[in-house]
Parts: C-alpha cells; structure tokens; sequence
C-alpha cells in the first residue's frame, strides 16, 4: 500500500507542505486568522466588494423572495429567473451576445474546454495557465500541445502544423506572474489559423478594461476575434460563480454538452442578485479602481526602492521572486510576526525554483495600509540577503 504519511513528511522536508488557516469575520483587509489580527495581502478581493454594504443589503432582501438553496440543476428545476436575470446582465457587462452561469470558475473551464473540444482536435496552452484549464485539456481527451509563456510566434509555428479543429487558450491575466496576454497577437493568430480563442479573464475582470469590463475589452477585441470569454465572480466581482460569455449559439451548445454545467446544483439566486449589484458597483464607481491604481504604483516603488525583485505587473497581483522553498516560507513567516499575511507560493502551483510571496492588493487597502507592508519586507530584508533562515524567522 502507498505510505501516504510518509509523501506528507516529504512534502515538509521540502518546504511544499500546505496548511489551512483559519478565518474569522468577513473579508477584509484587517483579518483575525488562527485568533490573531493580521493585515492581509493575500485576496483576490482586488475591488473590495466581498463585505460591500450594498451586496450584503442585496443578498439579504432577495433571501425572502428567492429562498436559500438551488435545489436542482439548471436542466431540472434550478434555473431561477435571478439566474437568468444574472447571464443577461453578465453579457451586458462583457459586451456579449450570451452568458451562462457556473458554479465556479474550476467548473467552468472544465466543462468549456471539454465541450468545445474532444478526440481528434487539438488544444494549445500557454504553458502558465490556471491548474483549471490544465485539467480541463486533460479532461476533453483532445491532443494537448504546450507553448511557451506568452510566445505568439511558437504558438504561431505550432497552430500551422497542425490540421484539423483547434482551440487555444490562455489566461487573460496570469493569476501567479500578475502579467497580461498578449491577447491582440493571439487574436491575430487564431483568425489567421483559423482556431477558436478561449481567455480565462479571472483576474482580469472587474479591475481591468472600460468600466472594470476585463482584459479583452481592455485590448479592444470584440466577441468575433475572441468569441469564448470565461471569468469568475469570486475575485474582484467579490461575490461567488462563474460565467462563460460568447455567441448564442456556443452558449447553447455548452448547456447541451458541459458536464459540469449539466450535472450540478444551480448556486443560490440570491448569489446572483447580490451579483448584479455588485457589476453596478463595478461599472459605476471608477475612483475605487482609481485609488487600487495608485496602490499599486505605491507598492511597486517602495518595494524596488527596498531592493525586491518584482515582476512586470500593473495588475493588483504583485509577486517577489525568492526562489527557495524554504526561504519563501520563512520570510512569509517573517512578516506575519510584523502583522501582515502574505502567503508563500511553491511549487507546483509556480515553477521549480521560482517560489515567490504574492502579494495582492485590493481597493479596500489604505495607502497606511501599504506603507505597513513595505516597512515589515525593510525589517525582513537583511536577513532575506544573508540567506539565513534562523535570522529571517527570528524578525
């Protein structure tokens, strides 16, 4: 029999092991984790609409109308006008002809990539996408062909050697590097090579684009040169779900074809009223992109200014580079003892040697905020120099 206790020891000895921690009260920037009061850097909350008052309000009065669960799957009984009403205002929003609304944004690459592709076609993939889209090309059971993080010209070369259906697909901003696609080349491309484009927008909408409409809109690409567009509402939308956004025609092909579309319980309506309220929010209140802007530029100046090194990022995704495992951890460790969360990333979620601290900023953040997590990296910064880790965690 496998020792599995034996694969967990090994995972610690090589600074891998995960823990949970412990959350308690809403999301915010001032959390108390594990029964201390930590600042936190380490959300995906970027717009700070997760403990919105006027989200909360919204959940709260549709609970009477619309009850709490689902109760059945969309092709049941599940689907809720409130759904509806959410897939319209979704498509609206993206500037779409249609949406469809998933549970999650897992559930929705899954059940995408495996619709619209199967045996026989091939899939490309940036080498860098989300852990979502890699299993979703594993699931189709189509060919899956690799490119280079962000290289148009190798993706090119590939697509024209190979015949048949293709599908490529990327993340709209890469949720560990914090970059953007070159989404206007890979449109170029799949029209040329005649493949359909998927963009995963996860990290991208809400913050980035005309009215916090994403990266796609962002590069000014219509629904004919990027024709799937899947994002999430977890993240800046601060909410819960997914969405997939495109033709009328490919969102009724996905509810006649994506599994994990069809074979689960609709999420909550209210969920998706508090939705709807929330891409209000997102459209109309740009100050509050305004202010994460200037955080991040205030964050990025500082850090550079401390000898950090970052990454080439003007989303609210920040990483340093630190390399090691173990250091990772340890300055993570660090400056949690200064009172500010941030995780350490390792691998597999990042490349071998490249674990970093990914630092995210969010809306809700204060420049105060910033100025804290810069002097806690000044404090830990020598010891991170002298390559020690009894140093490092004795900050």
């Amino acid at each position: 029999m496998r020792d599995f206790a034996l694969e967990v020891e090994q995972r610690k000895l090589a600074g891998l092991y995960r823990t949970r921690r412990l959350v308690s009260g809403p999301q915010q920037p001032e959390l108390t984790v594990d029964g201390q009061p930590l600042l936190s850097f380490c959300s995906n909350d970027y717009l700070g609409l997760a403990n919105h008052r006027k989200n909360i309000d919204a959940l709260k009065c549709a609970l009477p109308e619309t009850g709490l669960g689902g109760a059945g799957s969309h092709l049941v009984c599940g689907h809720h006008d409130a759904h509806h009403a959410l897939e319209q205002r979704l498509a609206t929003f993206t500037q779409r002809s249609g949406a469809l609304f998933f549970s999650t944004g897992y559930m929705a690459n899954m059940g995408v990539i495996s619709a619209l592709a199967g045996r026989g076609d091939t899939i490309f993939s940036d080498r860098l996408n989300h852990a979502s889209i890699v299993d979703g090309c594993i699931l189709s059971r189509a060919r899956v062909r690799r490119y280079a993080h962000g290289d148009v010209a190798a993706l090119e070369s590939m697509l024209a050697d190979t015949p048949g259906h293709k599908l490529v697909v990327t993340d709209g901003v890469f949720s560990m590097d914090g970059d953007v696609a070159p989404l206007l080349e890979l449109a170029r491309v799949c029209k040329a090579q005649d493949a359909l484009l998927v963009v995963d927008d996860a990290h991208g909408i809400g913050v980035l684009g005309p009215q916090g409409r994403g990266s796609v809109l962002e590069a000014g690409l219509s629904e004919e040169e990027v024709p799937v567009l899947i994002g999430t509402l977890g993240k800046a939308v601060g909410t819960s779900g997914a969405f997939v956004a495109g033709p009328v025609v490919l969102m009724d092909y996905l509810v006649q074809k994506a599994r994990t579309y069809i074979y689960t319980t609709a999420m909550p309506p209210a969920l998706a009223v508090a939705t709807c309220s929330s891409l209000d929010l997102i459209e109309t209140d740009e100050p509050r992109r305004e202010h994460l802007t200037r955080l991040i530029a205030r964050f990025r100046k500082g850090a550079e200014g401390l000898g950090y090194e970052l990454m080439p990022s003007h989303t609210p995704i920040q990483p340093i580079i630190i390399g090691d495992n173990l250091m990772a951890l340890a300055l993570s460790q660090a400056l949690e003892r200064q009172g500010v969360m941030v995780t350490a990333i390792r691998p597999p979620t990042v490349p071998e040697g490249q674990a970093r601290l990914r630092i995210t900023l969010s809306a809700a953040h204060t420049d105060d905020n910033v100025d804290k997590l810069l002097n806690a990296m000044a404090l830990c910064r020598e010891s991170l120099e002298n390559g020690s880790y009894e140093r490092v965690a004795a900050v």
